[in-house]
């Protein structure tokens, strides 16, 4: 099962935990939770095929993240930056503005009212109207 045209790819004595951790945390992203799924698998000397049919990926995907890895380590396995414009705020900036949008009511504004809320009245308007609309 293992080919010897591929580089051994060994893992130091604290990879084992990163990656077991990574792979079992539910707030794990799934393509890196993949990822420590595939490099282990490499290190036990299994070809690419080999990991791609355990795993049911491509073998290509096995091929990027077995070389990411021998490259960089771990760091090899996170995702790199996105082609395109740079963000222009932070995610510390994200999160005031859903907070302030949720928490705070603009000074003069009536009070925010939900969708329930909504619906209850329309429908209390309904009921309320009778059968002729008035």
């Amino acid at each position: 099962m293992d080919d010897s045209r591929l580089q051994p790819l060994v893992l130091s004595e604290d990879d084992p935990l990163t990656l077991q951790g990574w792979a079992k945390r539910r707030t794990t992203a799934q393509g890196l939770a993949e990822r420590a799924r595939i490099v282990p698998a490499c290190a036990n000397g299994l070809s690419n095929t080999a990991v791609a049919a355990r795993l049911v990926t491509d073998r290509g995907t096995v091929r990027r993240w077995r070389t990411r890895f021998l490259q960089d380590r771990l760091d090899g396995l996170a995702d790199e930056p996105r082609p395109g414009v740079p963000r222009t705020i932070s995610d510390a900036q994200v999160e005031q503005v859903v907070v302030r949008t949720l928490e705070e009511v603009p000074e003069g504004a009536m009070e925010r009212v939900t969708r329930i809320e909504l619906a209850l009245s329309a429908w209390e308007a309904t009921a309320l109207a009778g059968p002729n609309g008035f």
